[in-house]
């Protein structure tokens, strides 16, 4: 049985590039779909045993619905889920406590190395997912879109997006009547967050947060505070969006167009706060993937697996994209 801690309910500036070259013509299509060329999962013997999940919060909804997709083919299979934190992933990786460790940004240089000291090899890294990751206000605030250079000056107090002041009430964000003169109310995730890492690097130039933000234990919890404060915004996975707050549409300067985090703006590049949803794993060079991890894998980047991005509110990974990441652990895929 599947189980799973922290939040359960649901965002490489080179990510854009990579993606227009290797996604099909059908990306606009709308609702999302996945790509037609995945492969369906086809099950096969002797796979049973245990595994256990942990890192990112972000994620931890969609790794455990992966997990009970994949114990339904294989019910000798129990897949432990916990996920407080993409900074909880390396270590559990590098203490053998962990098999999988999701995290929704990258590694950082120590935790590579700590690892490395470990194993004599770094960890592999599979991207299994797409987020725009969303900047949202309740919904019965009026604004309609930011600037990043807006979005810093709310959510950093060093501002290196070079706006010229700090940003404390809607007024400053051109809002009148009521909205003038109230202030923000802002919500964040807490450092232990790949969500914080990410969003500090996307949105904030590695700038500082205000003291104000009001620190979250996950991303469900970022979209309840703004659910129940008409002031609220804050920032989290377009995955955990609800019908009680709005995603506000991003420009990447002042005077450009502002976009929402939708699949085909993500895929193009034009929603400029997204990112690759990863998962670490041990996978030494010289020898082959036991079968229990590689089946599971491969059920990610099947086409079962990515309806289950989609059905999570995340965005889904092509065919040529998948039969990549598998390559890296040595794992045919179709292309």
């Amino acid at each position: 049985m599947t189980r799973a801690s922290g939040s359960r309910r649901r965002g490489l500036w080179a990510l854009a590039l990579l993606l227009v070259l290797s996604w099909p013509v059908w990306v606009a299509a709308q609702p999302v779909q996945v790509d037609p060329a995945l492969p369906s999962y086809r099950a096969v013997q002797g796979v049973s045993g245990n595994l256990s999940s942990v890192g990112s919060d972000t994620m931890v909804n969609l790794v455990t619905l992966w997990a009970e997709g994949f114990e339904k083919y294989y019910p000798n299979v129990n897949i432990q889920v916990e996920g407080k934190g993409s900074s909880t992933a390396p270590p559990a990786l590098a203490a053998g406590t962990a098999q999988f460790g999701p995290m929704s940004r990258l590694m950082k240089s120590n935790e590579q190395d700590a690892f490395e000291k470990k194993y004599g090899f770094k960890p592999a890294r599979l991207s299994v997912a797409l987020d725009g990751l969303s900047v949202y206000v309740n919904k019965d605030n009026p604004l309609q879109e930011l600037t990043l250079a807006q979005v810093d000056a709310i959510f950093s107090k060093t501002r290196k997006h070079g706006y010229p002041r700090a940003i404390t009430t809607w007024g400053d964000l051109g809002l009148r009547g009521e909205w003038a003169t109230r202030r923000l109310s802002l919500y964040g995730r807490n450092s232990a967050s790949g969500t914080y890492g990410y969003f500090k690097e996307g949105a904030l130039k590695e700038g500082d947060y205000k003291d104000e933000v009001k620190e979250q234990p996950g991303s469900a919890s970022v979209v309840q505070g703004i659910t129940e404060d008409r002031n609220g915004i804050g920032y989290s996975g377009i995955g955990y969006r609800t019908s009680d707050v709005k995603a506000l549409a991003v420009a990447k300067k002042e005077g450009a167009k502002a976009y929402l985090p939708t699949f085909e703006m993500v895929v193009k590049g034009n929603y400029p706060i997204s990112r690759y949803l990863n998962i670490y794993l041990v996978k030494d060079p010289n020898r082959e993937l036991d079968v229990l991890r590689r089946e599971f894998l491969k059920f990610v980047f099947s086409k079962e697996g990515q309806l289950v991005v989609v059905k999570d509110g995340y965005l889904p990974v092509s065919a040529k994209t998948a039969a990549k990441e598998l390559k890296k652990i040595g794992v045919e895929g179709a292309m």
